[in-house]
């Protein structure tokens, strides 16, 4: 069965850009194009992506630098680097620092599309796995539950312990088991990493958290102050999304300029 997904194709060379993008919408995929590595960043800040092709080399950032920065701030995107010069170190590099694949140009019509359906086809794969796993650890939340209600205590509900599971600030609520937040008693998804950056901000809020200590603790990533500055932007903006009425007059999550952001609740 073809998968379709929206991809994101990286690359200076505007012919090679618009061919690859071609062949892939007539296999039935949404295609996005961007010339730059600080073009494309932007374009992953502001929607989501399935798949991303990117060229090793190009003029504002090469193609590993790029792809630290992607798999940092979007560890589960998957990402192909692709070059008309090859380099075994380069490739090797490119697989450690997590791409899916490393593929040579000229890149042969049929061998792109196939090679997008596989790498889709185990993303998606992979994304059930995961709801399947997580929906697997809450029922056995709820089985021990249940068995604890057998015992003297029988007939009292038994609740996990808010230290355990449960992250609140206000009306926000952050579930560690599902992994998602609810506003009030509206249930949001955020991305994984936007998640995991806004438990840092609930578990110190109301105190500033500066860009680095954010990417650190949301991620386990060190980073230059330029390097987490940039890489916090992507996931602040989605949290907005999520937690602001007016996302371009934030109330909640507060930027502190220069140093961090602070989440006010109250």
């Amino acid at each position: 069965m073809s998968i379709s997904g929206h991809i994101l194709i990286i690359d200076d060379e505007a012919a090679l850009r618009h061919t690859l993008a071609r062949i892939l919408q007539r296999a039935g995929h949404d295609v996005t194009t961007a010339s730059a590595g600080q073009e494309a960043l932007a374009l992953l800040a502001q929607q989501p992506f399935d798949l991303v092709y990117l060229d090793l080399r190009m003029p504002d950032m090469n193609g590993l630098e790029a792809l630290k920065t992607i798999h940092a701030g979007y560890p589960e995107l998957p990402v192909i680097l692709f070059t008309a010069q090859p380099d075994l170190n380069s490739a090797v590099e490119a697989l450690r620092q997590g791409a899916a694949d490393y593929l040579l140009k000229p890149l042969q019509p049929q061998a792109l599309i196939d090679r997008t359906q596989a790498v889709l086809a185990l993303h998606e794969r992979e994304q059930r796995r995961k709801e399947i796993q997580s929906q697997i650890d809450a029922l056995q939340e709820q089985l021990k539950d249940l068995e604890a209600g057998e015992g003297p205590q029988a007939g009292r509900a038994s609740q996990p312990e808010p230290s355990q599971r449960y992250f609140r600030r206000g009306n926000l609520t952050l579930d560690l088991h599902t992994r998602r937040l609810m506003i009030g008693e509206r249930a949001v998804n955020l991305p994984p990493a936007s998640f995991d950056y806004l438990l840092v901000l609930v578990r110190h809020a109301p105190n500033v958290v500066d860009y680095q200590t954010l990417v650190a603790e949301a991620q386990g990533y060190q980073a230059s102050f330029r390097e987490a500055q940039e890489l916090v932007k992507w996931h602040i903006h989605h949290i907005r999304q999520a937690i602001e009425p007016d996302v371009r007059n934030p109330t909640h999550l507060i930027n502190v300029r220069g140093t961090g952001y602070r989440l006010v609740t109250d």
